[in-house]
């Protein structure tokens, strides 16, 4: 058994799961923001999900755990490597990580005893084809948000230092957490994730009782309570993998694309990602859900998700991001 908190027995926080199965979906929708309260089970989630996708093919030693042995490094030196199975990656990025440990560089062990100058890959490898987690991502300095960008952008890690040009594939699930009261999150980065979602603490008094009597049977017997969870994360995982393959077939009609546009005008957000990662998100939810094609059910479902963190602020309306989404969405899709 693993040891992550199932996935499945994670009691509400529905849009946040529901943000984390979509990327687990399509990666490209582009990551997850989840800002709120502590103990919120943010990062549990995180773990949860990971361990219950399936797990990955990959390269055995590949430092980037690329897919096909055409695709390995050449910096990695791998020779007639087989593939293995591995679980699905889970890196964090710790706040104090410098930029060496995040983007590798001069292995200074084997320079030293063998004279050689070779590639030590940092984090961004490891994270390849998986998740990156960042919690308190509001924290993070300016000089790993720039490298964070960059790579966001062009799915790549290059190095140029000591002598060295490395480059490798850098594609995951960008994940951060964070609590808003803390600061605020550059916008250039803010951006770059694909959905946002605010968590609360509940206040309904069962279900916080029901949230304590499942951490507590976790944390007394984690292989019993792994396995009484088992059968609901591996459901969750073949509905996942399903909608995986159907994804491609899902069709959006012009309406729906009209429905994206119009909603995004309303709300002004800036540039066009507004509209494509709604389309995208929709999507992914219509093959998680089995259904041909996108329908407005989808979109409302998604919106807030999708649109609440590309708001300009308006100082003549007091009211929250996601009140101001679930607003438009009222006016525009009915």
């Amino acid at each position: 058994m693993t040891n992550a908190f199932p996935f499945s027995a994670i009691v509400g926080q529905e849009e946040m799961k529901q943000a984390m199965i979509l990327t687990a979906i399509d990666p490209g929708i582009g990551g997850v923001l989840v800002f709120g309260d502590r103990g919120t089970g943010k990062s549990t989630a995180v773990r949860g999900l990971a361990a219950l996708l399936p797990p990955i093919m990959a390269v055995a030693g590949c430092p980037v755990n690329s897919a096909r042995a055409e695709d390995v490094p050449d910096w990695a030196n791998l020779k007639d490597s087989g593939l293995i199975e591995k679980p699905t990656p889970v890196i964090d990025l710790p706040l104090g990580a410098t930029e060496d440990r995040v983007v590798g560089a001069l292995d200074i062990e084997r320079a030293l005893t063998q004279g050689e100058k070779a590639f030590e890959p940092g984090l961004l490898a490891r994270a390849n084809r998986g998740y990156l987690y960042i919690d308190e991502v509001n924290l993070l300095e300016d000089h790993l948000v720039d490298l964070l960008l960059d790579v966001a952008q062009s799915g790549e890690n290059v190095v140029e230092r000591e002598g060295l040009s490395i480059r490798h594939a850098a594609r995951f699930v960008l994940v951060g957490s964070g609590n808003p009261e803390e600061g605020e999150l550059r916008p250039q980065l803010l951006d770059r994730f694909g959905l946002s979602v605010e968590v609360t603490s509940p206040t309904d008094i069962d279900v916080r009782i029901e949230v304590v009597k499942r951490r507590d049977a976790f944390d007394r017997d984690r292989d019993r309570f792994g396995g009484a969870w088992h059968a609901d994360d591996m459901a969750l995982r073949g509905k996942i993998v399903t909608a995986r393959e159907a994804l491609a077939g899902v069709e959006a009609s012009e309406n729906m694309l009209r429905d994206c546009a119009e909603l995004c005008v309303a709300l002004g957000s800036d540039g066009l990602r507004g509209e494509l990662t709604l389309l995208r998100a929709a999507r992914a939810l219509a093959a998680f859900d089995g259904a041909a094609s996108v329908t407005r059910d989808h979109l409302r479902s998604v919106a807030a998700s999708a649109l609440r963190h590309r708001l300009r602020r308006d100082p003549l309306d007091e009211a929250g991001s996601t009140t101001r989404v679930a607003r438009q969405v009222e006016e525009v899709l009915g």
